[in-house]
């Protein structure tokens, strides 16, 4: 059984759904196996984690773990069981009555193997892990994926919309066959780096390129989202390094609350300067002399 999965986060089992996020993010940028390459006890580390985050990061499961209900491997709990499954015993043997137990356990070290969830004893198939890599939009909408595990067996799964970095997602029983059912498959989830959005958390930012007049005077112009262009407003007198905010065309987080895209304006100069601007430039700074400071 996994170790329960708010020590695996290091939060509270009364942390609110922000720290739960929080701390998983931290810990992948810390274990990522993309940051740590060859390191063994840091892809362990980061498996759990995701794990932990697949449990606590979905409101109901990590209400009927809350419950007792499942396990930190999100398999329900047998409750009240109180018949001895091997009858009455000689010398008044009586059944003893669990709560709370997974006598799947308890029964797997008795007879020398596990107990399935399925009914009937042996071991469980094992849960098979990919990686599924995808773009950036496609965390946003979701859609039709195609999987390929090591073994070279694929899988045609729907991404749900609103998956994060490093979360992990448990397809049951498209695992490794089993005498007592077939296991889990387990996609973690990667966002390819994107040619315009920069991420942070759920929150995206990126360069706009404006036209010196729109900056002067102001203007209307088309700036890409991950949702496809939209119209944004530039105040007259925009300097580059303003920002503008859109709000909710960010990513999302573990309860689908999308964050914010942030437009950096970066006021631009064609490739050829027009003789009559540079004739206009060069009166201007003639007779309004200019030297622009930082502001602190």
């Amino acid at each position: 059984m996994a170790q329960d999965p708010y020590l695996e986060l290091g939060v509270a089992r009364g942390a609110s759904a922000a720290d739960i996020r929080k701390a998983f993010h931290k810990l992948a940028k810390k274990h990522h196996p993309d940051v740590n390459p060859g390191d063994r006890t840091s892809e362990e580390r980061f498996k759990r984690a995701s794990s932990a985050f697949d449990l606590l990061g979905d409101p109901d499961k990590r209400k009927k773990f809350d419950a007792g209900e499942i396990d930190a491997d999100g398999r329900e709990i047998m409750r009240g069981y109180t018949q001895n499954p091997f009858g009455e015993q000689p010398g008044g043997f009586r059944s003893a009555s669990f709560d709370g137990v997974d006598l799947n356990d308890i029964l797997g070290d008795i007879l020398g193997g596990r107990a399935g969830r399925g009914g009937g004893f042996g071991s469980r198939g094992a849960d098979l892990r990919a990686r599924l890599e995808i773009e950036l939009e496609d965390a946003i909408a979701g859609g039709k994926k195609r999987v390929t595990f090591a073994d070279g067996r694929t899988l045609d799964i729907t991404l749900p919309k609103s998956v994060v970095e490093g979360q992990t997602l448990r397809l049951k029983g498209q695992g490794a066959p089993g005498r007592a059912g077939p296991g889990d498959a387990l996609i973690e989830i990667t966002i390819r780096p994107h040619p315009i959005f920069r991420r942070d958390g759920e929150q995206l930012s990126m360069d706009l390129p404006i036209s010196a007049p729109d900056a002067i005077l102001g203007g209307k112009v088309q700036a890409d989202t991950p949702d496809g262009p939209v119209t944004l407003n530039v105040p007259a007198g925009s300097n580059s390094g303003a920002i503008l905010r859109l709000k909710g065309r960010g990513l999302s987080d573990a309860q689908g609350r999308r964050g914010d895209l942030l437009a950096r304006l970066v006021v631009t100069l064609p490739d050829e300067v027009d003789p009559a601007l540079r004739e206009f430039a060069e009166t201007w700074r003639r007779d309004n002399p200019y030297t622009p400071r930082r502001k602190r």
